[in-house]
């Protein structure tokens, strides 16, 4: 039986671990801070749960898996609200979602009626 829950405790663990990776990669490389909010939502909600599950796993019923499961609830509860709020906050200071169709480096320039691209602290 413990060796079902170490393995299955190394799944999660692992794929918690791939998932915080791709996204901060996703955080490097995402145009705008939307989509970059995006990839850190992925982090902190599907990645840390992955992990906190494995952890739990790990540990076994014990006061440290009640710890653990506050703490993912709180994690999973809570990240949603502040991406939300973050893009909520970001929409009105003027921040414009970057779109693929405003991209200047195109071979025939930018769309007919596009001032350019979208992106903060460039004229637009």
């Amino acid at each position: 039986m413990t060796l079902i829950v170490d393995v299955a405790s190394f799944v999660l663990i692992l794929a918690g671990s791939f998932f915080i990776v791709a996204g901060g990669l996703g955080l490097m490389r995402m145009p705008d801070v939307f989509t970059r909010m995006h990839a850190a939502s992925v982090i902190e909600t599907l990645g840390a749960g992955l992990l906190f599950i494995g952890f739990m796993l790990q540990a076994g019923f014990t006061l440290i898996s009640a710890k653990l499961l506050f703490l993912l609830a709180l994690i999973f509860f809570t990240g949603p609200v502040v991406t939300h709020a973050l893009a909520q906050a970001a929409l009105q200071a003027g921040i414009r979602p970057y779109l693929a169709e405003d991209r200047s480096d195109r071979p025939d320039g930018p769309p007919k009626g596009s001032s350019g691209p979208r992106r903060p602290g460039e004229e637009g």
